[in-house]
């Protein structure tokens, strides 16, 4: 996928890479990168806080048109691999900007979605942005994130570069929004290499109440 950081999951020029690893930004978005130190930091729109086991990358967004409740990282860039962070995705909201006029479009989130349906409305996100020519489910898997019943979706695409990608979404639907934290890398040797600190992020996740 082009991954919610190759899709937004990594950052508006990232969606027209071959490798969709960002969620969050359009057609139109810009962004740059800033370093994400060790230490407890918000996501998104600051609902969200993580603590990553080591130095990441922040794509930062600088395109009015980017999803503010979506945040993509990467360790070594983009096209190789991507943490994309959702935090709080409202009922009837795009993961990602679309204008009216593109003829595929992702469907929007829906607040009484089953992880199956999330799971089908990702993997549009990677077919229809990231310009997957092949995508297989892995598993979908009942999982506690955030202190309440979540999930876990695997899955791995075959993009037009012709390199398989693999990745993992764990999320929560919490009061009517989507809380997720979604890892797209290369198969091959990125996806394991940063699957520990995907994990750890996905340990150190703590919502912040208003």
């Amino acid at each position: 996928m082009k991954n919610f950081a190759k899709i937004g999951l990594l950052a508006a020029a990232a969606f027209a890479l071959p490798a969709c690893s960002s969620l969050g930004a359009g057609e139109s978005g810009f962004s740059s990168f800033a370093a994400v130190q060790v230490k407890r930091v918000s996501v998104g729109d600051g609902s969200l806080s993580v603590v990553a086991p080591r130095p990441w990358n922040r794509t930062r967004p600088l395109g009015y048109v980017d999803i503010r409740v979506v945040e993509d990282w990467t360790l070594n860039g983009p096209y190789l691999d991507g943490i994309s962070f959702v935090s709080g995705l409202k009922n009837d909201r795009y993961l990602v900007y679309q204008r009216r006029t593109t003829s595929q479009q992702v469907p929007k989130f829906r607040s009484n979605m089953t992880p199956p349906e999330i799971a089908a409305m990702i993997e549009s996100l990677f077919r229809v942005r990231g310009g997957a020519i092949e995508y297989r489910t892995l598993g979908i898997a009942p999982r506690p994130f955030l202190g309440t019943n979540g999930f876990q979706y695997d899955y791995e695409h075959l993009d037009t570069d012709e390199l398989w990608r693999k990745g993992r979404a764990v999320g929560a639907v919490i009061d009517g929004r989507l809380y997720l934290i979604l890892l797209d890398a290369a198969r091959s040797h990125y996806y394991p290499a940063t699957l520990p600190d995907f994990e750890a992020i996905v340990a150190s996740a703590q919502l912040r109440r208003g």
